[in-house]
């Protein structure tokens, strides 16, 4: 027992063999564009327009000024150490305290399963607008994203390779639908349809003042700008990934912040924002209104296959990490078992599957699970832009790309910032993720003590959490 244990709390560099380097500067770009394109965009567009009018371009600029700080800050991190752990690797390097280290991974996990649940909810509303099921805005949404979410977990039992290829072919189809917005709000904008005047009216309430409004509009912008951060992971697959990483992601970046303002613009001029923010199927009704002949059901099955897109990648990801902590002994080691003929991690699917189920029945309301989702990843970004002024002691004997010390102080106080409730951030939003965290304790509690009860060693180094080992 001794010998087995020894051998399952090796890392992964000790026991398997090196990722193959496969991407080039154009797939990672694809990667990058296609993680970040999504469920955000698609499904929050009208609740930012809720909060500040028409000008729901703002919140959309402003998120991706935080993004790209923060991104420098991964930049330097990923040049650095071109590892595929992520967040998880760079906490244990700047703190070296397995606790944090931990509930940053535990973190980066629960923002997968929120984001999944935020695109499930997406794919019942879009299926009910394209195909006019009129689904009950409750019970109906909520049974459709819960067999859509059971649909994701067979998939992800079967076993889902990693496959650029294919990610190509899902990143063109999410960028199609919003292309086909924006040449819908152009060609309406210069046939005298809409109303341009509209981008620069700001929502007034009695409640908050204009500030404030933009800053809560962009705790839920922040969201569709997620998803830069999963491309660390594919620093092992990389070619020369500290030469290409830097102008790829910035591109990357730059492209998909583009689109979002020009969807916004597209968005709030042919739709109100008052209409623009009722129901969870925003984009649809910017169809509906600038191009009326359009097939809806069309741009609908785009938007479902966008969303569908994005809640696999996240489900596969918060998967392979429960299974990669419990493999590494700080979780319980029945959430590390393999299936015989499948080779997937069922026990780690089956409870982030869970998880998930809980999340579309007790929370349901894409703000709420989509503001969540951003809250937990400002935590982590918070974390991150720190842990690159404390690794700057730190040498390594290849060079690496630097960003300007000013931008990783920027970045935190802004990701911490943004992650407060001054923001006028819903509360709701702090209670599931407290929920989520207090989860994820009480199982780091449960293990520490199975360890020692059982003679366990736990390694506590989650940098080893990019490989999968014997999972397909």
């Amino acid at each position: 027992m001794a010998n087995a244990a020894s051998a399952t709390s090796k890392t992964g560099a000790e026991i398997e063999p090196s990722l193959h380097r496969v991407m080039g500067p154009w797939l990672l770009l694809l990667f990058i564009v296609g993680d970040i394109l999504g469920t955000g965009i698609y499904a929050l567009t009208g609740q930012v327009a809720k909060q500040v009018g028409g000008v729901v371009w703002l919140p959309f600029l402003i998120a991706f000024v935080v993004a790209v700080v923060t991104a420098f800050s991964y930049l330097e991190l990923v040049t650095k150490y071109p590892k595929a752990a992520g967040a998880a690797l760079y906490t244990h390097k700047a703190f070296g305290i397995h606790f944090i280290t931990f509930i940053v991974a535990f973190t980066v996990m629960c923002s997968g399963i929120t984001s999944a649940s935020t695109a499930s909810r997406a794919f019942a509303a879009n299926l009910s607008g394209a195909f006019q099921l009129n689904l009950e805005a409750g019970i109906g949404i909520s049974l459709v994203g819960l067999a859509f979410m059971a649909l994701v977990a067979i998939i992800n039992f079967r076993g889902v390779g990693e496959s650029v290829k294919a990610n190509v072919v899902l990143t063109m189809v999410e960028l199609t639908g919003l292309l086909i917005i924006i040449f819908i709000g152009l060609w309406a904008i210069a046939g005298g349809q809409g109303d341009v005047s509209r981008i620069t009216q700001f929502a007034s309430t009695p409640d908050s003042s204009i500030f404030w409004s933009v800053m809560a509009a962009t705790t839920l912008a922040f969201f569709a700008m997620v998803g830069f951060e999963d491309s660390v992971n594919m620093a092992e697959e990389c070619k020369n990934p500290s030469g290409i990483f830097p102008k790829v992601l910035l591109t990357g970046l730059l492209i998909t912040g583009l689109i979002y303002v020009l969807v916004s613009i597209s968005s709030i001029t042919l739709v109100s924002p008052a209409e623009l923010g009722e129901g969870e199927t925003p984009l649809l009704k910017v169809v509906q209104a600038g191009a009326p002949g359009f097939p809806i059901w069309i741009f609908g099955f785009i938007t479902m296959f966008a969303v569908a897109n994005s809640a696999l990648i996240n489900m596969l990801m918060a998967s392979r990490l429960v299974y990669g902590m419990s493999r590494e002994h700080v979780l319980p080691p029945l959430f590390g078992k393999v299936h015989p003929t499948r080779r997937t991690p069922y026990w780690a699917i089956g409870f982030t599957t869970l998880l998930a189920f809980g999340l579309i029945l007790f929370v349901g309301e894409v703000p709420a699970l989509g503001g969540t989702t951003a809250l937990l990843l400002l935590f982590v970004f918070t974390i991150v832009n720190v842990a690159v002024l404390v690794l700057r002691r730190e040498k390594v004997e290849h060079d690496h790309f630097r960003t300007p010390t000013l931008l990783p102080i920027v970045g935190a106080i802004s990701c911490a910032f943004f992650a407060g409730p001054w923001t006028g951030r819903d509360p709701v939003q702090y209670k599931i993720a407290g929920v989520l965290i207090a989860v994820g304790v009480v199982l780091w509690v449960v293990t520490v003590l199975v360890n020692r009860a059982t003679g366990v060693q736990s390694t506590g180094d989650l940098s080893a959490l990019g490989g999968d080992g014997p999972v397909n």
